[in-house]
């Protein structure tokens, strides 16, 4: 724990700096003369069950933690996929993104590049660059962490609770709409307001070279 022994003088101009705020006010691991700093959450654990997943597009999500529990920090998810779940093409105007996965394997698409990415390995996909995806394995599992969780007090996960409903079972469902067969208007009016650009098949031609298309079958490569 570190203790900061400060005068009366000193400790205004601390709480007042940008410092302060950016780093002393959440972390309750900073004492300052005897007081244990505000902090966003409470400490927890969570898993992944039921009770913290929903059904999304045909996919599973696991709410591990909250934008609204990290003050729009960041919020972290683990999702459970299977072929034909994919989302369509887009980019995020505001999130960084971090997946790590834990089984299966998927392809990646991130503007010009392209990369077969399996069980263990990390994925950073900065914001501001297209990207998609081909699920290749038949269930894919793997933690996203997206930061920062929101701005102006819209956290992205609500984008996905919005778009999902209760799980039942942490199975896949076996008959659920996906992206590739719903009407696409509604998930791309509310992307936008998140802060998600769905791109036009002509954005996607230009900033996804290599990428057949949404909903076109994937070409085999070479690796």
């Amino acid at each position: 724990m570190h203790l900061l022994n400060l005068g009366n003088s000193a400790m205004t101009e601390l709480q007042d700096s940008t410092y302060y705020k950016t780093n002393c006010e959440y972390d309750s691991h900073i004492k300052i003369r005897g007081q244990i700093m505000k902090h966003s959450a409470d400490f927890f654990v969570r898993s992944a069950v039921t009770e913290t997943t929903r059904s999304y597009m045909g996919s599973l999500m696991s709410f591990l933690v909250t934008s609204a529990e990290t003050k729009n920090r960041f919020f972290l998810l683990e999702l459970r996929m299977k072929p034909g779940n994919e989302p369509p093409p887009h980019l995020h105007y505001d999130q960084d993104e971090v997946y790590y996965i834990l089984e299966g394997e998927l392809e990646v698409y991130c503007m010009g590049e392209v990369r077969t990415v399996r069980a263990g390995e990390t994925i950073f996909l900065p914001r501001n660059q297209a990207h998609a995806f081909y699920y290749l394995s038949p269930t894919l599992r793997f933690l996203a962490l997206l930061q920062p969780g929101g701005l102006d007090g819209y956290g992205l996960d609500r984008y996905f609770e919005a778009m999902s409903s209760p799980a039942t079972s942490m199975e896949l469902p076996a008959n659920a709409t996906t992206y590739a067969l719903s009407d696409p208007a509604p998930a791309i009016a509310l992307a936008a307001k998140y802060g998600v650009k769905m791109l036009t098949p002509e954005e996607t031609a230009e900033l996804l070279p290599h990428y057949p298309g949404f909903g076109v079958p994937r070409k085999s490569r070479n690796h």
